[in-house]
């Protein structure tokens, strides 16, 4: 665990993304990812990747659970965000020891968030299996983010 952030918090997070995960539709990757993020109140939305034949159209985990608090009215209430991922096994598991960060395509995702919430968010990476866990704030995964301040929103 990197200094400076929530153990618990992160703890928690890794967790809820592992049993996000258990629902992952990945017939072509094989690759089962999960997404938990963490509202102001304590609450947790979750969310799995869902592939598509056209492979364009599938969506990660983070974009889900992400859209998840969108549609919920609670975008600017999210603090912290946890992710898993790893190769799927015949029983369709999430495995493997490494932590998986989100892709670049997620981290602009997550950066609507945190730009709309006005914060800098822990990006706690876990792994499918294990105690392996890496956090970051989003700044480091994604500097000089370009989102809704660069557009005035706020």
């Amino acid at each position: 665990m990197n200094d400076g952030f929530d153990t618990d918090q992160a703890t928690r997070l890794i967790a809820a993304a592992r049993d996000a995960a258990r629902h992952a539709h990945a017939p072509y990757s094989r690759f089962a990812v999960g997404a938990a993020v963490l509202l102001d109140d304590g609450s947790v939305i979750t969310g799995a990747n869902f592939e598509n034949a056209s492979y364009g159209l599938s969506l990660c985990a983070e974009t889900v659970a992400l859209a998840t608090a969108s549609a919920q009215g609670r975008l600017r209430d999210v603090v912290a965000i946890g992710v898993i991922g790893g190769a799927m096994d015949a029983e369709g598991r999430a495995t493997g020891n490494a932590p998986v960060s989100p892709c670049g395509r997620c981290r602009q995702v997550i950066n609507e968030a945190a730009q709309m919430g006005g914060r800098d968010l822990p990006v706690h990476c876990g792994a499918a299996q294990g105690d392996a866990v890496r956090s970051y704030r989003l700044s480091g995964l994604l500097p000089d983010a370009f989102g809704p301040a660069d557009l005035g929103i706020s």
